[in-house]
């Protein structure tokens, strides 16, 4: 498949996206926050607060001291994948680690983890901004 040719994104493009970003950020923290009460009942555990990022490298992570932060592409993500990485971070709060323990009380919460799990791993480069305009047949650009 041929590469398309990138260029460079005019001003009013540029903050045309970042408009849209902050907007899909705001969202993301709504569901985030959401699925984060909805399962943390379940979890147990103590955390002191939710951040929402946009990490190059990791859907989530969870801090020593409770930070819970996840990326704001998983907004982009089927629902399910979302409450994956949710329960995975949660699970952290109690094991931090990913001890056999770890993985057993992930799949007590959620026991087809696995299927989320690879799902994230072979689209998870996928969910971008620009791909989700595109798939709601937005232009990325203001050709």
């Amino acid at each position: 498949m041929a590469q398309q040719k990138l260029t460079p994104l005019a001003d009013a493009e540029s903050r045309r996206l970042a408009t849209l970003e902050k907007r899909y950020r705001n969202a993301a923290r709504i569901q985030i926050e959401s699925r984060v009460t909805h399962y943390h009942p379940i979890t147990g555990g103590n955390y002191t607060s939710v951040t929402i990022r946009d990490q190059k490298s990791r859907w989530g992570s969870c801090s020593s001291r409770g930070t819970l932060s996840f990326n704001y592409r998983l907004i982009f993500a089927p629902p399910v994948v979302l409450d994956y990485v949710v329960v995975h971070e949660l699970c952290h709060l109690t094991q931090m680690n990913h001890s056999r323990d770890f993985w057993d009380m992930v799949a007590s919460v959620m026991p087809d983890y696995k299927i989320q799990k690879t799902w994230l791993r072979e689209h998870g480069h996928e969910l971008t901004l620009e791909n989700h305009l595109r798939r709601l047949g937005i232009p990325v650009t203001l050709d």
